[in-house]
């Protein structure tokens, strides 16, 4: 799937195309096309520090050409959207809930989201703000959103893939004055975009699907309100959860396979997801793509790709650990993706509400033959 809306580096430029030109600099001769990473802590500055690079825990020009490139692909087209990169996902989540959030605040959590919320949500109680949680699905979230300052959504949740109307959820904040965070982390702007369902914040794990390559820790938060985003900043600059400028050029450069990756990955998923449809073994199957999938509708209204990971469970602890000992192509690896296959039980964090025998696959980019031979291979050798 792709999109014909104008983007950056000229007017209907497709989705592909701004994936390779987003956040480029204007040609110069003899200069690279991408240039390469600046490493500095200081930058010259006689006189007044009136520049845009003074100090580098502050700005650096890689950041600030990775952060023109998501802001493209976040908000095509749109001048007023800003982008801050962060060292990791969950410096991102942290600087919007703690930059935002004062004692005596009420945040609204998903209560079957990313498995550190609840260790971000102690924290917050310790500081004198109220959590309230609410699972993802039936968009439960609005139940508990009176009075609320902030709610963070999760969607499609991690790991049990639900999917909640953001639209819906952030027309029912907006009313009473509430502001709205998604994290985009598992479908990347080629799947959603936040900002275009009307939410204040985008936030997401670089680390995952956007650079695609198990290879570096990054993360960032998106935004057309400059007030909000102001805020945010001066916490960046206040705990210095900045990326490296080797990680913000490795980044950069990974986002120009992007559309790449995004589509032969969520094939992947999708091939995957229905060959393990007539699996006596497997239940809970869920991936939002399945047209019979709980969530399908919603995400069919607010998606235009549906990710790449899919989650199912097996009977017990032992088949799951004996499926992903079986496993050839599939790495047993936490985290999501990559251009390499992983699963895992997610069961062994102990910080989900799954199953014992609950798996949490995520596809890359190998031949879909391949790896559903991998995986209906591994599921008869569990069996034994």
């Amino acid at each position: 799937m792709s999109s014909g809306d104008s983007g950056a580096h000229g007017a209907g430029a497709g989705e592909g195309t701004r994936a390779v030109r987003a956040g480029l600099p204007e040609p110069v001769k003899y200069e690279p096309t991408l240039p390469g990473p600046v490493f500095a802590a200081h930058f010259h500055l006689p006189g007044e520090p009136t520049g845009p690079y003074t100090y580098g825990r502050d700005d650096n020009p890689t950041w600030t050409h990775l952060e023109r490139a998501i802001g493209e692909l976040e908000a095509p087209g749109e001048a007023g959207v800003e982008t801050l990169a962060f060292a990791s996902g969950m410096a991102a989540i942290s600087a919007v809930l703690f930059s935002q959030l004062r004692a005596g605040d009420i945040v609204v959590l998903p209560s079957d989201g990313y498995q550190v919320l609840p260790l971000v949500g102690e924290q917050l109680t310790a500081f004198g703000i109220e959590v309230r949680t609410a699972p993802t699905g039936g968009d439960a979230q609005l139940g508990v959103l009176d009075g609320a300052k902030l709610l963070w959504i999760e969607t499609p949740s991690n790991p049990g893939l639900d999917v909640c109307d953001v639209r819906r959820l952030v027309a029912a904040a907006h009313a009473q004055g509430t502001v709205v965070a998604v994290d985009n982390t598992l479908a990347t702007p080629l799947g959603q975009r936040p900002l275009e369902l009307g939410a204040d914040f985008s936030v997401a794990s670089g680390t995952k699907m956007l650079t695609g390559h198990g290879d570096l820790l990054l993360g960032y938060v998106a935004s057309r309100d400059a007030g909000l985003m102001a805020s945010v900043r001066r916490w960046r600059k206040i705990v210095g959860a900045i990326p490296g400028p080797m990680e913000a050029w490795l980044a950069h450069r990974s986002l120009a396979t992007l559309q790449l990756r995004a589509d032969r990955q969520t094939a992947n998923a999708l091939t995957v997801a229905e060959a393990l449809r007539g699996r006596p073994e497997v239940s809970g199957l869920r991936y939002p793509g399945l047209p019979d999938d709980p969530s399908h509708p919603i995400a069919l209204r607010q998606m235009r790709r549906f990710g790449c990971v899919v989650s199912f469970s097996l009977p017990t602890r032992t088949r799951a650990d004996r499926f992903l000992e079986n496993l050839r192509i599939v790495d047993d690896a936490t985290s999501f993706g990559g251009v390499r296959s992983t699963a895992e039980r997610r069961g062994r964090w102990g910080g989900d509400a799954v199953p014992e025998g609950f798996i949490r696959l995520s596809t890359g980019a190998e031949d879909p033959e391949d790896l559903v031979a991998d995986v209906l291979r591994a599921l008869d050798a569990s069996a034994e």
